[in-house]
């Protein structure tokens, strides 16, 4: 597996040109005198597979990874190291399966965050600590003995060993990938709790609208009785009125005959005064006459 694995770092640390750096199989040490930056090659590594505590590299800020800058040296703004790895066989893990090289890049912008990319997609962090756990590997594994460590392993709890063994037998990826699973299974179950809550929401909302449909339902039957009711009443004053309109009319009808009667006597009594008045002057004469 990894037949042959290759480290380059441009802008990582004491490392502003780039460099490159082989591992061949087997067991790789790096030598050298104090302050040739020997620490910095090995906290590349780590960096690249996933490191996520700047403490682990002797930094307050992840941004102390950057080149700082040195005499006639000005700063640099971004650091990125890429491990690239190759195997003929294409034994790499799922889901990189057949193929014969991957490289894992991770690049750093001052104040912006990282960023990983594998073969030039950019992936999730989980990802690349998950893809280096099936390798055996990692940004914390017992393959990267720095000074010190070999002490910690003979003094570790059992919970340590362990996870040294599981790393050996290459199952430390499984067990990441079992405490994502978990990680899931806790938030799904979470929110199977929420969506129980959310459920119980909706039938008492359910509820309050079925007894807001049954009173808008009798409101409704109710209006229409009363619709029906005062259009009968309506429909009733209204029959009533055209009665009385009727009867009116009559009434007026008679009115004018008895009108037209009375103008008719009148007439005909003004026509007896008149001739009443134009015999009235003989009548006198002849009284005279008599007298």
């Amino acid at each position: 597996m990894a037949n042959i694995v290759k480290l380059r770092m441009a802008g990582f640390k004491s490392f502003m040109e780039p460099a490159e750096f082989g591992i061949d199989t087997g067991l790789t040490g790096v030598v050298g005198p104090n302050g040739c930056g020997k620490s910095n090659v090995v906290e590349a590594f780590r960096w690249a597979m996933g490191e996520t505590s700047a403490k682990q590299l002797r930094g307050g800020g992840m941004d102390d990874v950057i080149f700082a800058g040195a005499a006639g040296r000005p700063l640099r703004n971004h650091a990125e190291v890429s491990i690239s790895m190759s195997d003929p066989d294409g034994e790499f893990p799922m889901p990189w399966v057949g193929q014969t090289e991957i490289e894992i890049s991770r690049k750093i912008e001052r104040g912006g965050g990282s960023t990983y990319r594998v073969n030039g997609r950019e992936t999730r962090a989980r990802d690349v600590q998950t893809l280096f756990a099936d390798l055996a590997s990692g940004a914390r594994s017992a393959a990267i003995v720095s000074q010190g460590q070999i002490g910690a392993f003979v003094i570790a709890k059992p919970e340590q060993r362990r996870a040294i063994l599981e790393e050996a037998a290459g199952v430390a990826g499984l067990r990441a990938r079992r405490h994502e699973a978990t990680l899931r299974l806790n938030a799904a179950e979470a929110n199977l709790e929420r969506l129980e809550d959310v459920l119980l929401g909706f039938d008492n909302q359910l509820d309050a609208l079925r007894k807001q449909a049954r009173q808008a339902g009798r409101f409704r039957r109710l209006s229409d009785l009363i619709r029906a009711a005062e259009a009968s009443a309506f429909i009733a004053r209204w029959r009533i009125g055209e009665a009385a309109l009727t009867e009116a009319a009559d009434g007026a009808k008679a009115a004018e005959r008895a009108v037209l009667e009375a103008v008719a006597a009148s007439a005909a009594a003004e026509r007896l005064a008149t001739e009443a008045a134009a015999a009235l002057p003989a009548a006198r004469k002849e009284e005279a006459e008599a007298a």
